[in-house]
């Protein structure tokens, strides 16, 4: 009996079961029938997109062939002109003997080599080929379009071919997870149907169906999945959390300087109800940069503490932890001073934990987390030590999601005495598609609308080889700071100075450590793990690699320039001790510093309304959505922000990148120019590129077949139909291949990029 579990060694040979093991990590039969052709050939194919290097494989038809003897060996070299009616290509056989007779004027075949060229002409050094006899159905693939593989080394692509005919020959049926309801109601085929139709389709509507149900399939496993977590989440119970009125969020909303907008107001209202049912809540908070989302979650803080409980707020770095401590113990005023002389009678405490604290300063924040002084804690990955402990944990809040896994979310959840409420924030705008998978186990609040009097942000690209342009960059950051503003200048690099030891700096402060244990380590950036470098921007787009832009040498270069010329100048990045940082971002706040030169440690929840204009130098080395992050930071008070962004790319699509970036700053719209840049697996896990077997193979991300950019249809359709299966049957026992099907998935991923929420 053969089925998916059988080893492909036993079907196709030590051998060739070798090659695909080894550079394609395809072991069983079911691996195999995952690793989809890439495309298909058609009668004849295009040979005009072709690079040096490049590995083709082209149906097309000879046009001359001449053989001549060698000058300095024996023997005959064959010389083939082949067409595909409007480009030719070159061939060049060493040894003619075996080809002549073959490759003759008007013989068509599959070719296969490496792009190389040869005065000035494409050319194919002794490709592999595989003729063609009459129509192309009766081609070797069997019937119908040839399909094309990634390469695998040491095989031919119609070896390839042939391996997948000889597995379907010795295989009788394959699981199900698709009942017969589900195929009739959506005009679905069979899986063992759709799986021939990839492999060896008869025409192409074949394929078309084929990828229809296999895309739908793996879309429905996943939903279904989410399905159980909500329906599980929703069995659960905990302690309804009604604020008394006369409390905190009373005084607090009293004193608020300015009016929350419409979309505030209505998220307030969400999260009040949730928090007032007996069934946690467990939320996405997403939202423009800049649109609120601080005071949204402040407010739900002292809704908690009003109902007699505490809440705690995880981020994922020191900066950003110290700036919410910052930000909220001003916000607050006295009601944050309670216990102390001069504070509210009605207050309460904020503590703030870190790892870098000193043992006493430690030691008081974590009494007054036990003792519930503290109704506030804020904490980076610190908060959720083993020594951590909570009177009554009431609402967990986690900024940044996405610098957080699995372990991280549930180690904080497991500090209430019984399951708080949750709420997860994003700066980062999230399309529809990604919502609906990543997030699928949560609800979602948006907010679009920024506070009233926010101006929007006006963005240009800088060619850094415009030297009066850069020149007038500079001039421009100068006119800012002395009409009394200030300025960032964002750097992809630390690079050499004191207190760094070169170029390739740890991560950022306390950078979580399982984001940092999937990074690619691709990516060169010095700061945090999550930043998007060459994989996620196409940076890699430049012909030649170049020397990027540091902290330490821009600050140098902003210190000689005349324009620059008796300003306040400092540096702000990761290696720096806690308390060097901190005092610079106390400085920057207050006014005391007029030019920050930093890394992208200042891209999320900095604050601060007098600074108008940011500079980001080699901005081509930084990601669509984290570029809009970034120019969040400026622009928040009362006067017009500025972006310039400086590249030095020729690369078309870097350029097309920033030029995205300068004509919108609607972030949902650059949030789906992300996705389709980065690809399924960069949204879905961070820095996670591979799902299973095939998805490596094909760099497909997360998902092996869906694609979170094209089938949203599909998700939608599927997403209904798992609610629906799962209301009916919460254990799938009716359906026990498609629980199976889930199980598995569950096993690939380990449910890690699951709870990224």
């Amino acid at each position: 009996m053969v089925d998916e579990s059988t080893k492909l060694d036993k079907l196709l040979g030590v051998r060739t079961a070798g090659h695909l093991a080894k550079h394609r990590d395809l072991v069983t039969v079911g691996d195999l029938l995952e690793f989809w052709p890439r495309r298909y050939l058609e009668h004849t194919s295009d040979l005009s997109d072709l690079h040096v290097g490049k590995y083709v494989v082209a149906v097309a038809e000879v046009k001359t062939a001449v053989t001549r003897r060698m000058q300095k060996r024996r023997g005959e070299m064959l010389n083939i002109t082949i067409t595909d009616g409007s480009h030719e290509v070159d061939l060049a056989f060493f040894k003619a003997w075996g080809h002549k007779d073959a490759l003759v004027p008007g013989a068509r075949a599959v070719f296969a080599g490496e792009v190389g060229i040869y005065h000035g002409r494409w050319q194919l050094t002794h490709p592999a080929y595989q003729l063609v006899q009459g129509d192309l159905g009766d081609a070797a693939t069997g019937r119908g379009p040839i399909p094309v593989y990634l390469q695998v080394k040491g095989l031919q692509n119609w070896t390839v071919a042939e391996c997948v005919r000889i597995v379907f020959d010795h295989l009788e049926d394959v699981p199900e997870p698709l009942d017969a309801t589900l195929r009739a109601r959506h005009g679905l085929p069979g899986r063992l149907e759709a799986l021939r139709g990839i492999h060896v389709p008869a025409a192409f509507p074949e394929v078309q169906r084929a990828r229809q149900r296999l895309r739908y399939e793996e879309a429905l496993v996943f939903q279904t999945l989410l399905a159980q977590r909500r329906a599980r989440q929703a069995a659960q119970r905990t302690t309804g959390r009604i604020p008394r009125s006369g409390g905190l969020l009373a005084a607090f909303d009293a004193r608020l300087p300015f009016e929350l907008t419409d979309g505030q107001k209505a998220v307030g209202r969400t999260l009040a109800e949730d928090m007032a049912k007996d069934v946690p809540m467990n939320r996405l908070l997403q939202g423009e940069v800049g649109s609120g989302k601080t005071v949204i979650a402040l407010r739900a803080m002292l809704a908690a503490i009003d109902a007699g409980g505490q809440a705690a707020l995880l981020a994922p770095t020191e900066v950003l932890a110290a700036q919410h401590h910052r930000s909220i113990t001003t916000m607050l005023g006295d009601l944050a001073e309670g216990g102390l002389l001069g504070g509210s009678e009605i207050g309460t405490r904020v503590a703030l934990l870190t790892g870098s604290q000193g043992t006493a300063a430690r030691r008081e924040n974590l009494l007054q987390a036990a003792s519930g002084d503290a109704g506030i804690v804020i904490g980076t990955h610190a908060l959720i030590q083993d020594t951590v402990q909570f009177q009554d944990l009431a609402l967990a809040i986690v900024d940044e999601q996405h610098r957080f896994g699995v372990e991280q979310r549930d180690a904080l959840r497991d500090k209430g005495t019984q399951p708080p409420h949750v709420l997860v924030m994003t700066a980062t705008p999230i399309p529809r598609t990604v919502t609906m998978t990543v997030f699928g186990d949560m609800e979602t609040s948006t907010l679009t609308e920024l506070p009233r009097g926010r101006s929007p942000i006006a963005t240009h690209v800088v060619p850094a080889d415009r030297a009066a342009w850069v020149q007038r960059t500079w001039e421009r950051v100068a006119e800012e700071v002395r009409s009394g503003r200030q300025a960032y200048v964002v750097c992809p690099r630390i690079g050499d100075g004191e207190g760094s030891s070169g170029t390739n700096a740890s991560p950022d402060d306390e950078e979580i450590s399982t984001l940092a244990a999937t990074a690619d380590t691709d990516h060169h950036t010095d700061e945090d793990t999550d930043e998007d470098t060459d994989e996620d921007t196409g940076a890699g787009d430049d012909v030649a690699p170049r020397e990027l832009a540091s902290v330490y040498a821009v600050e140098a270069a902003l210190r000689a320039n005349p324009a620059l010329e008796g300003l306040s100048i400092a540096i702000l990045h990761g290696r720096m001790p806690p308390e060097d940082k901190d005092a610079v971002m106390s400085a920057f706040t207050a006014g005391r510093i007029d030019v920050l030169v930093s890394t992208t440690v200042i891209e999320v929840g900095v604050d601060v309304p007098n600074a108008t204009v940011m500079v980001v130098v080699d901005a081509d080395r930084f990601g669509v959505s984290q570029l809009h992050q970034l120019r969040g930071r400026v622009g928040r008070g009362q006067h017009a922000g500025l972006c310039l962004l400086i590249t030095s790319s020729e690369a078309e699509s870097a350029v097309e990148r920033l030029e995205a970036v300068a004509a919108t700053n609607d972030g949902f719209e650059l949030a789906r120019l992300d996705l389709e840049l980065r690809g399924t697996g960069d949204v879905l896990s961070g820095r996670q590129s591979g799902g299973g077997k095939s998805g490596r193979a094909m760099g497909r991300g997360s998902f092996r077949f869906l694609s979170l950019v094209r089938d949203e249809e599909i998700i939608l359709r599927a997403r209904e139909d798992a609610a629906e299966l799962i209301a009916a049957d919460p254990e799938l026992t009716a359906h026990p291949e498609l629980a199976t099907a889930v199980a598995e998935r569950v096993g690939e991923e380990q449910a890690a990029f699951l709870d990224r929420g």
